[in-house]
């Protein structure tokens, strides 16, 4: 999918308060950004950040991190997030690939993958947020007893994850192949692409792994 490039959305990142800048700078600190001793959770690809907002205002005890690397999506976010007054998130704009920079071992307690690319070609398969490359990435930067949460609608997709992370090394907790129905989904916050697949009768697909 082709993003439209929004003009100025690097500038507008670069100056927001919202935004951490340098965050490699951050690693093994991130306490002290928050101010506090509350766990930390992240969201890799945001999007428009409806989710992680979501889970914010619900969480007070809980800090969140939204990852984002394309500027003019994360620029939807952070017209959104000026609506709020919360002090237990942020927003970074980087690739995925480099959180082990950013972040020190265990100072994740969750990672949260939502709707992510499928990346459907089988030579982009090392780009898939759950292949087992990514997977090595979460692990240098998840806490012991952390977890990894996954949602999507595309199938195939969700069908390569459940054999991609148990070669990872990790344990698949929980899954289903129809959220909205079924346990899993109780007190289910839903992202903006969830809303507008699960409308049309889409079924949302989700697992929780864990190492």
């Amino acid at each position: 999918m082709r993003l439209r490039h929004i003009p100025g959305s690097e500038e507008e990142i670069a100056n927001s308060p919202y935004v951490i800048q340098n965050p490699e700078n951050k690693k093994g600190l991130w306490k002290e950004v928050f101010g506090n001793e509350n766990p930390i959770e992240i969201e890799v690809g945001m999007g428009k950040g409806r989710f992680i907002m979501e889970l914010a205002q619900k969480n007070p005890n809980i800090n969140y991190v939204g990852i984002e690397r394309y500027p003019s999506v994360l620029l939807r976010g952070l017209q959104k997030r000026a609506e709020f007054e919360l002090s237990n998130i942020y927003f970074m704009c980087i690739d995925a690939k480099n959180l082990p920079e950013i972040f020190a071992q265990g100072e994740v307690e969750k990672i949260y993958l939502n709707f992510s690319d499928p990346w459907p070609k089988d030579r982009h398969a090392k780009r898939r947020l759950t292949s087992e490359e990514f997977m090595a990435v979460y692990n240098q930067i998840l806490a012991s007893d952390g977890t990894v949460e996954f949602k999507t609608d595309n199938k195939g997709l969700f069908d390569y994850s459940l054999e991609s992370i148990p070669a990872a090394g990790w344990e698949i907790k929980e899954h289903t192949y129809d959220l909205h129905h079924s346990d899993m989904g109780i007190g289910n916050v839903m992202t903006e692409y969830e809303e507008k697949f699960s409308s049309k009768g889409n079924p949302i697909f989700k697992l929780i792994a864990k190492r």
